[in-house]
């Protein structure tokens, strides 16, 4: 997979500033799967959401997709950690970062499935009910099946 320049360019106005907050920043010091920081995970499910979106002309809408898939962790803590969910961190964490990002963003109804329901069918109560959701759900189960299995230390990053 590889995104254009004009394309990184595209998903960082997307973003507008979100992935250089504070909270972006406790995101990169937190482990999601096996060496993998919480960011950099949810840029590698940004960048194959946009991909597949784009290379397969699915016509969710971006803005949104992005926002969404950026969004879909941001639970803002280690859940490996005594202390915190620890084996159902899985059936929680949607609902958990569905609210941190409500107290911080204006979501749109669709950022809120595609953030709620990004563990299904795992969270079978919460569905994804549009193609921008279905395709963050698929690209967080590609990416996190990668980043256990290979655990490399990182994935994509945004240049700059």
């Amino acid at each position: 997979m590889k995104l254009t320049e004009q394309e990184i360019g595209e998903i960082k106005r997307f973003l507008d500033g979100m992935h250089q907050t504070e909270e972006a920043g406790l995101m990169k010091k937190y482990i999601q799967h096996g060496r993998i920081s919480t960011y950099d995970h949810v840029v590698s499910v940004v960048c194959l959401s946009f991909y597949l979106n784009r290379r397969f002309h699915l016509g969710a809408p971006e803005r949104e997709l992005v926002r969404g898939a950026f969004l879909h962790d941001f639970y803002l803590y280690d859940w490996h950690e005594n202390g915190y969910l620890g084996r159902f961190h899985g059936l929680h964490h949607p609902a958990i970062a569905l609210e941190n990002a409500q107290k911080r963003y204006q979501l749109s109804e669709l950022e809120r499935n595609i953030i709620a329901s990004h563990m299904w069918p795992l969270t079978p109560f919460a569905m994804p009910k549009s193609r921008a959701a279905f395709l963050v759900c698929l690209a967080d189960k590609i990416c996190s099946s990668y980043e256990t299995v290979v655990r490399r230390k990182t994935m994509m990053r945004f240049p700059g």
